[in-house]
């Protein structure tokens, strides 16, 4: 009796470390998904072959970053690494696709000074052609703030317009839509769009924060969408799917797609929502080559 007693006591024993040790797996990664994984910084180099790009663009370097969610959860001093390594890109153009601050969980008044503050950490970007588009946090904020708190640091917001990049005579256009979900009035592809970007011999790039527009962009003259939105499922344990997906960044996670003749990429972001972790998704930048 007394050795079934002592034999009980041994595996109870055996269980409370094993819930020990299964507390502190959790612990760790909670700190790894928190202070390390939320802070390695991905620099993804993707070609893009667009037909009919005249031959002055091949080459051309667009740097994309998206996501920022500033101050909840991201901090100062990680945006000034992350432009630190933009400026080591050598890009001809940066573009920045949306959601610079956060709605929630704390009060959206308190994201509309960090959206000021997060646009003068932007002005530390040194390629003089950069340009931006809301995203739908940043809408739901204030969105006539989050524009200004871009335009007014020299950062351009393409909200249903578009601009010509021009080099050595030639031109293709780059667009951006207003956000699909919470912008006002929302997307407008007649008024993004140029008129004479209509028929097949100009090339447009459009920014759209939420990928799953992508079946909409694809009936218009669009050769390459960059999005954002997704985080990339921002926490993603092995073999399954992402469990968390947004409104509108569902059905395009990240990476690379196509529908017709229109590529759409998907960048992962750099910060967070909800809470503060990263896991198998880390923050993006992009390099885009044109071919």
């Amino acid at each position: 009796m007394m050795e079934v007693i002592a034999a009980e006591k041994e595996r109870v024993l055996t269980r409370r470390q094993f819930l020990g040790l299964s507390g502190l797996s959790v612990l760790g990664l909670a700190l790894y998904s928190g202070e390390i994984a939320r802070h390695e910084i991905d620099i993804v180099h993707r070609t893009f072959v667009i037909p009919g790009l005249p031959e002055s663009f091949k080459g051309y370097r667009i740097v994309q970053i998206s996501d920022i969610h500033f101050r909840e959860f991201t901090e100062a001093s990680f945006v000034k690494l992350v432009l630190h390594e933009v400026n080591t890109l050598n890009a001809d153009l940066v573009v920045l696709t949306g959601d610079y601050v956060s709605y929630g969980p704390l009060e959206k008044r308190r994201s509309i000074p960090w959206a000021y503050e997060c646009g003068e950490l932007l002005t530390r970007i040194e390629c003089p052609q950069r340009y931006a588009i809301l995203g739908n946090h940043d809408c739901i904020v204030n969105e006539a703030a989050a524009k200004d708190a871009l335009t007014t640091h020299g950062i351009p917001v393409l909200n249903n317009q578009a601009v010509p990049l021009e080099r050595d005579g030639k031109r293709i256009w780059l667009a951006g839509i207003a956000d699909a979900l919470n912008g006002n009035p929302g997307p407008n592809f007649e008024k993004a769009i140029p008129q004479t970007a209509l028929g097949d011999d100009e090339r447009v790039i459009l920014l759209a924060h939420e990928p799953d527009i992508l079946p909409r962009v694809a009936k218009h003259n669009v050769d390459l969408m960059l999005s954002g939105h997704t985080h990339g499922g921002q926490v993603r344990f092995p073999f399954v799917p992402p469990m968390h997906m947004p409104p509108m960044g569902k059905k395009y996670v990240e990476g690379y797609f196509q529908m017709g003749h229109t590529q759409l990429y998907v960048n992962r972001g750099i910060g967070t929502v909800g809470l503060p972790f990263r896991l198998n998704c880390p923050p993006e930048i992009t390099v885009i080559t044109l071919g």
